[in-house]
C-alpha cells in the first residue's frame, strides 16, 4: 500500500516547475513586488509573453485583440490571474517527457481543460470573483491519476477495472488497492509544488466539498464540472448527469440543477479555444 506524499516523491525530480513560474511566485510575493517586474520576468521567457498576449487578445477576454504591450496585458490580468495563467500554461511542459502507461494522455489533458473550462463557467454562473482562478483548479483536480498512473500503473488500472466492475467508486477502489486515491494525491503534489494553500484545499476535498473548509464552495464547484467531463465522455444526457448530484451541493453554489445544460454547451463552445491557449499540441482533439 502507497500513501499519497510516497508517490509524490516517486517523481518530484520530473516535476519542477518551470523556473520562470518559480520567480514569478517570487516576486508577487515579495513586499516590494510589482507589475513591472512581473512584466520583465515574462518579458524574458518570448514564448510565454507571445502566449499571455494571445490570451488576453483572445475572444475569452473580451480586449479585441487591441493589446500589444506585455505590461499592459499583466496590468489588465492583474497578479493573480498571471500567476493563474503561468501556471496553467506550464503543466503541459511539466509533464512532457511522462507516457505512463495505461493512461492516453491526449484524452487526458483534453479532459482537464473541460474541467477547467467547467469549473470557470460554474463559478461565473455564481457570480464568484474565484471564476479565472477556478480554470487553473479545475486543470489540478485530476492530477492525481496523472502522477499514479506514472508510479504505480498497475496498481491504478487494477483499481479502475474493480470500480467498473463492482460499481463502487474509483476513489474507494483506488484507496483500497492503490492506498491513496487521487484527490489525496493531486492534493500532496500542489502542496510539494507549494502553490498556494487553497489549491491542495480544494483538489484534496473534490469528492467531499464540506472537507475544504473555508473552500468547500470552490470544492462543490469542481465537483459539479467534473460530472460535466464524465457525462460529455459517457454520452449521458445533462439532466441524468444533474440528478446524480446531490441538492446539497447544487444548494451550496446557489445553482438549479437544470442550469447544468448551459455549464455543459460553455465547455463545449470554448474548449478548443482553450486548448490552444494552454496545449496548443492537442488542438483539433
Amino acid at each position: 500500500m502507497h500513501s499519497a506524499q510516497e508517490l509524490v516523491s516517486q517523481i518530484q525530480a520530473l516535476t519542477s516547475l518551470p523556473s520562470v513560474y518559480t520567480r514569478i511566485r517570487e516576486v508577487i510575493d515579495a513586499p516590494d513586488g510589482s507589475l513591472t517586474e512581473v512584466s520583465e520576468v515574462i518579458g524574458a521567457d518570448p514564448a510565454l509573453a507571445a502566449r499571455l498576449l494571445k490570451v488576453v487578445n483572445s475572444a475569452l477576454y473580451g480586449y479585441g485583440g487591441k493589446i500589444d504591450s506585455l505590461h499592459r496585458a499583466v496590468t489588465l490580468l492583474g497578479l493573480q490571474q498571471v500567476h493563474d495563467m503561468v501556471l496553467a500554461m506550464s503543466l503541459g511542459s511539466v509533464f512532457a517527457g511522462m507516457h505512463p502507461s495505461h493512461m492516453d494522455m491526449t484524452r487526458f489533458w483534453r479532459d482537464s481543460v473541460m474541467r477547467g473550462i467547467a469549473a470557470r463557467e460554474i463559478a461565473r454562473l455564481s457570480d464568484q470573483p474565484t471564476a479565472e482562478r477556478m480554470l487553473v483548479v479545475g486543470l489540478l483536480a485530476d492530477i492525481g491519476h496523472l502522477v499514479m498512473y506514472q508510479t504505480v500503473p498497475q496498481l491504478a488500472d487494477e483499481a479502475r477495472t474493480h470500480a467498473e466492475a463492482s460499481g463502487r467508486s474509483l476513489a474507494e477502489s483506488e484507496r483500497d488497492i492503490v492506498g491513496c486515491d487521487f484527490a489525496e494525491v493531486g492534493a500532496a503534489l500542489c502542496a510539494q509544488w507549494q502553490l498556494p494553500a487553497c489549491f491542495a484545499e480544494i483538489v484534496g476535498a473534490q469528492l467531499n466539498p464540506r472537507l475544504a473548509g473555508e473552500f468547500a464552495l470552490e470544492a462543490s464547484m469542481v465537483l459539479i464540472a467534473d460530472r460535466i467531463v464524465e457525462a460529455e465522455r459517457n454520452g449521458e444526457t445533462s439532466e441524468d448527469a444533474a440528478q446524480s448530484i446531490s441538492p446539497a451541493i447544487w444548494a451550496a453554489i446557489g445553482l438549479r440543477a437544470d442550469s447544468f445544460g448551459e455549464m455543459r454547451a460553455a465547455v463545449e463552445l470554448n474548449l478548443t479555444a482553450y486548448l490552444q491557449i494552454l496545449f496548443s499540441g492537442l488542438r483539433g482533439s
